[in-house]
């Protein structure tokens, strides 16, 4: 899913110096705030305020509003949702990359998939969740893993399921297609001389690797609609942005959805210990996965 990061993008930054957040009625950001506690459960607390202002100046742009008074005056007398879910997307939005972090990817290469994979030879069936897949690099990096390391799989019925809160970001993930800028962030040249396609100045994602992905629209802070039986689910740098009793919740279903001895990846700075205790941590290299019990 696409969340805040913790300090913002450059841009957001940058915009901070320009919009203080005291000359906005603390009512009016006191609202949003809870628009988007209500809508996605993410808590934005006082000291990140100017991202309300920074980020939805867009949004106010693109419907004539002046001010971010006209736009809580607009959200509180509309009876329509495109509106707050224009307002709840800008404020989720953020940035993702290939590979991120590597190491994770790669205890799924050496370690957790070889054993997955070996354990469902006779169902021979598998399925993966990128449970916030912002833009779209995420599933698409496990989509050229599992096409890279496991030609076994070729003859499963293999499932890549990516949802995400933003139909904004899910639209530009199953487009697959990146910039030059965003094809640099992580992006190795030899993948992207196999899997990737010019479109003009920007790169798309071949036509196998897109179909290997299913994406959906899903509110992890929300009832879930069908999830099928789980054997991986990647949900990381997604917890943080909740509180506990959100994450426990949020941890609940995934233990639900997940077979026995399914694997969750987590952030680095993420945890199962405390929250729920469904979830056994093991190491793999430097990577903590979490499997169920």
């Amino acid at each position: 899913m696409s969340f805040l990061s913790h300090a913002g993008s450059p841009t957001d930054v940058a915009a901070a110096g320009r919009h203080d957040p005291l000359t906005e009625s603390s009512a009016d950001l006191d609202y949003i705030r809870e628009l988007i506690r209500d809508h996605s459960a993410i808590v934005i607390d006082q000291t990140k305020s100017y991202l309300i202002t920074t980020r939805l100046a867009p949004v106010m742009k693109r419907h004539g509003l002046s001010s971010l008074s006209d736009l809580v005056t607009r959200l509180r007398t509309s009876t329509l949702g495109p509106l707050r879910d224009e307002v709840v997307d800008a404020m989720t939005t953020n940035e993702t990359l290939w590979f991120r972090d590597s190491h994770p990817f790669d205890a799924l290469r050496t370690s957790v998939l070889p054993e997955i994979v070996e354990r469902r030879a006779n169902e021979r069936d598998l399925v993966i969740w990128s449970a916030a897949c912002s833009s779209g690099q995420e599933p698409y990096t496990i989509a050229m893993l599992l096409r890279e390391h496991f030609p076994q799989l070729a003859n499963w019925a293999v499932r890549l399921i990516a949802t995400d809160l933003s139909g904004e970001m899910l639209g530009r993930a199953a487009a697959g297609v990146y910039s030059q800028t965003e094809m640099n962030r992580g992006m190795p040249a030899a993948l992207l001389v196999k899997y990737f396609e010019r479109v003009g100045a920007e790169w798309r994602v071949i036509a196998p690797i897109r179909s290997m992905v299913e994406f959906r629209t899903l509110n992890l802070a929300r009832p879930w609609p069908y999830v099928p039986a789980t054997d991986v689910v990647f949900l990381r740098n997604v917890l943080i942005y909740f509180d506990t009793e959100t994450k426990r919740a949020i941890l609940d279903r995934v233990r639900g959805v997940l077979r026995p001895g399914g694997a969750l990846f987590l952030g680095a700075a993420e945890t199962t210990l405390g929250i729920h205790n469904g979830f056994v941590p093991q190491r793999h290299g430097t990577t903590t996965v979490y499997r169920s019990q």
